[in-house]
Parts: C-alpha cells; sequence; structure tokens
C-alpha cells in the first residue's frame, strides 16, 4: 500500500534540473514507491513556469506532457478559505497560496508527508488540523555533501570538521 505525500514545487524542480546540488535526492524520492505522490495544481504552474525559466521550453514541455501519468489535485471550494487562513497566519514567513494548498490538501488526504525543500516554511507551520509534517527527501548530512565544505574547516581552524567549539556538525 502506498501512503500519499503532496510534492512541492521545489522537489520537482531540482529533480528536472540535473545540475542542482539535490538533484538525484529529490528524483529518487519522486520515485518511491511506497508512496503515493500527488501534486497540488497550484504546483503544477509554479513548476512549469519555473522549469521554463530556469531550463527552457523543452523542460517545461517535458514536464507538461509528463502530467498524464502523475496524480493531480485541484483546490476544492471548501480548501480555498482554508488557503487564505494559512497565508494571513503565517504572514511573518511569507507562506504564500502554493505552500498553503500543499498544506491543506495534505489535510485533506490524511497525510503528513510533504516532499520539499523548503524546510523554513515546512518546519514552521502546521495544517490546518494542527498535524507538522514529516519533510522529504531528508536533509543531506554534512559528510555527504563534502565538496561543499571543501577547505571550510581549515579556513575557520576547525580541522576534522568540528565546530570551534570541538563538537561535529550532523
Amino acid at each position: 500500500m502506498a501512503f500519499p505525500a503532496v510534492a512541492d514545487a521545489s522537489v520537482i524542480v531540482a529533480a528536472l534540473d540535473r545540475r542542482e546540488r539535490q538533484h538525484d535526492r529529490c528524483a529518487e524520492a519522486l520515485r518511491r514507491r511506497d508512496l503515493r505522490i500527488v501534486i497540488p495544481a497550484l504546483v503544477v504552474a509554479e513548476v512549469a513556469y519555473l522549469a521554463g525559466e530556469r531550463l527552457g521550453a523543452s523542460q517545461e514541455a517535458t514536464f507538461v506532457r509528463s502530467l498524464r501519468t502523475l496524480h493531480v489535485e485541484a483546490p476544492m471550494v471548501d480548501d480555498w478559505p482554508l488557503i487564505a487562513d494559512m497565508v494571513e497566519r503565517h504572514a511573518d514567513i511569507r507562506l504564500g497560496t502554493t505552500d498553503a494548498s500543499v498544506a491543506v490538501l495534505a489535510d485533506r488526504l490524511g497525510t503528513d508527508i510533504v516532499l520539499t525543500l523548503d524546510r523554513r516554511h515546512f518546519e514552521a507551520i502546521r495544517s490546518p488540523a494542527g498535524r507538522a509534517f514529516r519533510i522529504l527527501p531528508e536533509p543531506p548530512r554534512v559528510h555527504e555533501d563534502a565538496a561543499a565544505y571543501a577547505g571550510a574547516g581549515q579556513a575557520a581552524g576547525t580541522a576534522g570538521g568540528g565546530t570551534p567549539s570541538g563538537r561535529t556538525n550532523s
């Protein structure tokens, strides 16, 4: 049995862009057989726009063609007030309509699983029913992305990957 999981634009765009640092991690998360990936219609619009702007018309068209094999859900009539309430409630972090639609759809599907790279928003909010989100894919561990930190420890006087206090970042 596959569990429903709602995909945000960030994961889909990263999966489309092979140059994206988290491309492999995002593509893998979207291919998980234990999840039934559901894409909010508002996310479709955002991904199509970003794919066209960043990757060109060909990648945008490839994404749009792929939608025939994906599960896309439009907001229902009763979702709009919930989306608007979330946008107002989280104005301090500029949640936005599209991210709010992800949270509302997750509630409607009875899931707490959200595929996103936008941890800043989805770790800070709760669904309209008060549910915290389980965010996939897991963020890379420091040791998994060593190239991003190459030389940083020596420059800061923290050889061995620790912090100046001697703690390790994990």
